[in-house]
């Protein structure tokens, strides 16, 4: 165990030394942007202090609170269905018990998402994106609501990549009270520092903890306990613990760490994000905003000028006061010190469009872009619709990124959590051997592929155009793979739609009824006139029944002229 922590605690230093030249980026950001978030000293827990005092204008703090709420309801919305699971196989998607079996899992890892903290997690997670470029959030077990989320935020860990540029370690340095350390860790596995806190009652004295999430690089994969998985984690104290002792080590099967970049530059481990980009419009707004109120300050409140002789004497300089002058000399002399000559239009101008540039960088023209048309623009449904989708093509990379390495993975890890304890309905023989995939159905994504619907409505309603001139154009067109593509852009639940052999099944009974009623029909009719005949007293003979003498053969002709005489 001594090698271990020690190697550890190498690392540690090693991942904090590379991430260093990223931390005065974040604590500017942080400053006039998000001032309780980051933990750029471990002391920084639990501080109640002011910290935002460098914002005057608090213009992008609300803009990265749309772009947070514009992500959590487009990409991860608690109200409606963002994912569900399908195969790599088309034709076994339409199988009926595949479907039930896919839309039964989806509704049993929404009710878990829903009932632990995933959402509240998932709020952070963007919030931090939109500001830092970079997230963290450990997934770890939970008894009562199968997993729950441990969000980090920013400075108080570090992480590396592997060799395809995949995050693969997580390392963070957090504290913890003395009471907290013992219940989760147990009073024989903390150091006798902490041991002795902890018996003189100092409950609540902070204790720094290092945890270690890495891939295990030497591990029995026939074995199964904890120490043998492929990612290790471990815990131990980060001063004054006892050189030989571990809190804890234990294993994770898979990565537990939703670590997501906005965007990445090159070999970059950490992400860049709209505030990055933002940055100094930030600046420029706090500082026109701080000139702004001091220019109003001068206007309203000048500093005078008065003769030396008059510094002993009352002077009542507020509205409506009074400022005694011994002679007419001395009331002349008092006077503002400068002319102070505020244009406020100009000003209030130049803040608009620094407003508008940091609304642009946190794209809160897309989340709210219908709110933020004015009054007298009148647009048809049409219009705000490719307006909105033109604009949401601009978030597609970041889109890909983040369903990658956050929600692909949350989905995974929870799939995977509650297959371990048993809470999944019996798998279909058809899926056996099969590989999941996960597709992702939210209104962002459904923004993305509505380019798409776009191009097929203009196809299909200039065809219906075509069509009524020419009609033999509409075997041009095939029905049954444009309700199954069309569906599949929208997003609809799989099991709206039938599957191909179901609707084949369906026709094949519709031709066999329609023509059962033809024959009916004809039978129907044909007994109708017979029985007219019948009334009437005119039934012909048969020119097919055997005559007098006989089998005879019948031509044609004597058909027409035996019935031509009716």
């Amino acid at each position: 165990m001594t090698e271990l922590k020690k190697q550890c605690a190498k690392r540690w230093e090693a991942l904090k030394s590379e991430r260093a030249s990223w931390v005065p980026h974040w604590r500017e950001i942080s400053e006039v942007l998000l001032p309780r978030a980051g933990r750029f000293l471990t002391s920084d827990t639990n501080k109640g202090g002011k910290r935002h005092r460098a914002i005057l204008d608090n213009s992008g703090t609300r803009a990265l609170r749309t772009l947070a709420g514009g992500m959590m309801a487009g990409m991860t919305s608690p109200a409606r269905p963002w994912f569900r699971l399908t195969t790599k196989n088309a034709e076994l998607d339409e199988s009926p018990e595949v479907k039930r079996w896919h839309s039964q899992v989806t509704t049993l890892m929404q009710a878990v998402f829903s009932q632990s903290n995933v959402y509240r997690a998932l709020q952070q997670s963007y919030e931090e994106l939109g500001a830092f470029g970079t997230s963290a959030a450990i997934v770890l077990d939970d008894y009562k609501s199968v997993i729950h989320c441990m969000p980090l935020t920013i400075g108080e860990f570090a992480i590396a990549t592997d060799s395809r540029g995949n995050v693969n370690t997580c390392y963070r340095e957090f504290r913890m009270s003395v009471a907290a350390l013992v219940e989760e860790f147990g009073l024989e596995n903390v150091s006798s520092t902490v041991r002795n806190l902890y018996n003189r009652g100092d409950y609540d004295e902070w204790v720094d903890v290092i945890n270690a999430i890495e891939p295990r690089p030497n591990f029995n994969p026939e074995r199964k306990d904890a120490k043998n998985m492929p990612f290790r984690s471990v815990y131990f104290e980060a001063q004054g613990g006892d050189k030989d002792k571990l809190l804890r080590e234990t294993g994770y099967r898979e990565f537990p760490v939703l670590a997501a970049r906005w965007n990445v530059t090159g070999g970059d481990i950490y992400g860049t994000g709209p505030a990055m980009e933002a940055l100094g419009d930030l600046r420029q707004l706090q500082q026109e905003q701080f000139y702004k109120s001091k220019g109003i300050a001068n206007l309203a409140d000048p500093p005078i000028v008065a003769p030396t002789e008059m510094r002993n004497q009352l002077a009542n300089i507020v509205p409506g006061g009074v400022l005694w002058a011994d002679s007419v000399t001395q009331a002349q002399v008092v006077h503002s010190a400068y002319d102070v000559r505020l244009e406020l239009a100009p000003l209030l101008q130049d803040l608009q469009d620094v407003r508008q540039r940091i609304d642009e960088a946190f794209y809160k023209d897309i989340f709210l872009m219908i709110t933020g048309m004015p009054a007298s623009a009148r647009a048809t449904a049409t219009e705000i619709a490719e307006r909105h989708e033109e604009k949401m093509l601009m978030l597609g990379p970041v889109l890909e990124r983040l369903n990658a390495e956050l929600n692909r993975r949350l989905i995974q890890l929870t799939f995977n959590r509650m297959l371990q304890v048993g809470m999944l309905p019996p798998v279909p023989e058809e899926l056996s051997g099969q590989e999941l995939n996960v597709e992702f159905v939210s209104i962002l994504a459904q923004a993305q592929r509505a380019v798409a619907t776009n191009a097929v409505d203009r196809f299909t309603q200039n065809l219906g155009t075509l069509v009524a001139i020419k009609p033999d154009l509409a075997d041009k067109f095939d029905g049954d793979y444009w309700a199954d593509y069309y569906s599949d852009l929208l997003g609809i639940d799989p099991q709206l739609i039938v599957p191909s052999k179901q609707v084949a099944l369906i026709r094949q009974q519709r031709a066999e009824q329609q023509m059962q009623m033809q024959k009916m029909e004809q039978a129907k009719e044909m007994a109708s006139v017979a029985k007219d005949l019948e009334a009437s007293g005119m039934v012909p003979q048969s020119p097919l029944q055997p005559l007098e003498g006989g089998l005879q053969s019948v031509s044609p002709s004597d058909i027409y002229q035996q019935f031509s005489g009716y």
